[in-house]
């Protein structure tokens, strides 16, 4: 970055030695707000935050590896959709502690044929707790429509809200990973989950927040989940940005 400001500076300077016509002033302003932006642009892309979330087991190796090549948080499966907690989830997260991330979150997905799912919360928080695993806050996975959840949009919020009651009464923070053409379907036009943290998908391959639309009472995300199912330092991952 700085050999491109000094490149630059000087063919601004050269250029200002000779007379300028109003043309040229014109022209050098627009360089100069397009580097300016440029700028700003690199500068906000250089302080986020670049993370994984996972599904399966792992070793420390796999996250010094991720933490070489940039990333700084992980979000690990800890709640199946087969109605079970999982059994990769506590070593995942040590894994990841100890191979230098940051920030590490659980996330629950969730089976709404189970019923209870405030009981689905606490037994996973329980058992992360059994393991004494370090931990900041969960996120409740809200998808697959059809496949995993009720065709009944009420039955499913009243299933969401049983699973907030379940966080509430475990002492965790809750964030929603979701999308519109999940939560939708699953939940209809309802802000039931606004008041959280939004952890969105669209997988565009672009690390920022400039695709967003608001939805379900969502505003502004909190995460956004821009790549899918990749191999990464050995690891089967989807690519995070944190702003």
């Amino acid at each position: 970055m700085g050999t491109a400001c000094n490149i630059f500076s000087n063919i601004f300077f050269i250029g200002t030695r000779d007379t300028l016509s109003e043309s040229n002033l014109i022209f050098w302003y627009r360089q100069i707000v397009v580097f300016a932006l440029c700028f700003i642009a690199l500068f906000q892309v250089s302080n986020a935050a670049i993370g994984v979330d996972i599904s399966s087991g792992s070793d420390i190796p796999a996250f010094q590896c991720l933490k070489n090549n940039g990333y700084t948080f992980a979000i690990i499966r800890c709640y199946m959709s087969t109605g079970a907690t999982d059994p990769n989830c506590p070593h995942s997260i040590y894994n990841a502690r100890d191979g230098g991330m940051e920030y590490v979150d659980a996330y629950i997905f969730p089976c709404f044929s189970c019923g209870n799912g405030a009981g689905q919360v606490v037994d996973t928080v329980n058992y992360l707790k059994s393991y004494n695993a370090d931990f900041g806050m969960v996120w409740f996975d809200i998808e697959g429509p059809g496949t995993y959840w009720s065709d009944n949009q009420g039955e499913n919020q009243a299933f969401f809200n049983s699973m907030l009651e379940g966080a509430s009464q475990a002492g965790v923070k809750v964030g929603i990973y979701t999308s519109y053409s999940q939560w939708e379907p699953i939940m209809g036009n309802w802000d039931g989950g606004a008041k959280y943290p939004l952890w969105y998908a669209h997988y565009d391959g672009n690390p920022s927040f400039s695709d967003f639309s608001p939805f379900g009472g969502w505003s502004s995300p909190a995460i956004k989940q821009y790549n899918g199912d990749l191999t990464v330092c050995g690891l089967g991952v989807d690519q995070n940005y944190y702003p």
